[in-house]
């Protein structure tokens, strides 16, 4: 049987049972390459060596989660794994050991490696029928640079991806290359695909409110410590007319803050109250003198609907949507009960992928969205080689 794409989903937390039943879902002589995606509440070590020994000479690549997503919805504790076919996807990736030292010579290099590698497959035209996946360290403070520097040598390539978790601890996140699991690390995938497929992200921000300026701040460290020159944290509560001892992820995700840029609005997260000084620390850059706007939110689901609802009428059914989204959507819809309604959208359209601490689209760090690829079950492309022999 022909297939391009399986997901695998194990529910056992004994890192050797679930690699086996993982391992069993995707038994199939085409798959050469897996993606998976984890709880941290495994035994890490133990998985690495258990996926590694199980799924023998395939490629693995994958991170730890604030939860993982999966056709029916969301899991946690668990592991989502998906595999790609040889006959219809060429994946190389690179493992970047310290993202605080990728330069833009190191950028280049990574993106001449990645294409030298899928090049050799002849699947596809690689700047016509690529994409890039980046998977990166949640907790590093290093992502905005390390995705502007490679933003610099991507060439057009559309690019997506998504920040490790760690099921909300916030201690440690790993990635994991080959056979090892690593931490300040980032990955970089390219898949050049004979499918027809659209890169895409999604939020659901309605419209600005009031504004908040930094007046103080610890850039490297991604704290505010003033708004309006007063301690930030009491600034945030009093603009929510609640305590700052009521201030929790939940009000976080309902009440997030932005900064326009090019005319548009992006959040930026908060990630921790810091009692000691009323500081609030943040997912993703700020800086003094930064505005940041309160953004009333529309109702979650219908802008993904309607997004992958476009998507389909250009590309036909989706064989999978390969997705990383910020783990604030997750306790949105938690709080709001749309449970049932998420698990038949992501059912509807094959959703696959993980919840984690920020969001990548074409070089840029993002909070609070949805990104991802949307890959076509028919309508694929034919590539010029494959072109010439059917006309020779």
């Amino acid at each position: 049987m022909t297939i391009k794409t399986i997901i695998a989903v194990s529910k056992s937390i004994n890192a050797v049972e679930a690699s086996k039943e993982i391992q069993q879902q995707l038994n199939h002589p085409d798959i050469d390459f897996v993606l998976f995606f984890c709880s941290s509440a495994y035994q890490l070590d133990e998985l690495a060596i258990a996926m590694t020994k199980s799924l023998g000479n395939i490629d693995i690549v994958g991170c730890t989660t604030a939860g993982e997503i999966t056709p029916n919805g969301y899991d946690k504790k668990s592991i989502v794994a998906i595999g790609f076919s040889s006959k219809y996807f060429s994946i190389s990736a690179k493992i970047i050991e310290s993202m605080d030292k990728f330069s833009i010579v190191d950028a280049q290099t990574t993106i001449n490696e990645l294409t030298e590698q899928c090049s050799l497959k002849e699947l596809s035209s690689i700047k016509e029928n690529s994409f890039l996946l980046t998977l990166l360290d949640g907790l590093s403070t290093k992502e905005e640079l390390f995705l502007q520097t490679l933003n610099y040598a991507t060439g057009g390539i559309p690019h997506f991806g998504g920040s490790a978790g760690d099921d909300l601890n916030l201690a440690i996140t790993h990635i994991f290359y080959q056979n090892k699991f690593y931490q300040q690390a980032a990955i970089v995938m390219l898949f050049n695909t004979t499918c027809s497929f659209e890169v895409f992200n999604c939020d659901h921000i309605k419209c600005p409110t009031e504004k908040l300026v930094i007046t103080k701040a610890d850039m490297d460290n991604r704290i505010a410590y003033e708004f309006n020159a007063m301690p930030a944290a009491s600034e945030y509560a009093k603009l929510l007319n609640i305590k700052v001892s009521d201030l929790t992820p939940e009000v976080f995700s309902l009440n997030p803050l932005a900064v326009k840029v090019g005319g548009q609005y992006f959040i930026r997260s908060i990630q921790k109250v810091n009692v000691n000084d009323l500081s609030l620390t943040f997912y993703c850059a700020i800086d003094v003198g930064v505005v940041l706007t309160a953004v009333e939110m529309d109702d979650i689901l219908p802008p993904l609907k309607d997004k992958l609802t476009s998507i389909t009428q250009r590309l036909g059914k989706p064989e999978l949507v390969l997705t990383c989204e910020c783990f604030f959507r997750r306790i949105e819809i938690n709080q709001k009960n749309l449970h049932k309604q998420a698990a038949e959208l992501y059912d509807k359209y094959n959703l696959a992928g993980f919840n984690g601490y920020a969001e990548h689209i074409n070089g840029i760090h993002l909070n609070q969205t949805l990104a991802g690829v949307f890959i076509a079950a028919e309508n694929d492309v034919i590539n010029d080689t494959k072109k010439d022999k059917l006309n020779g």
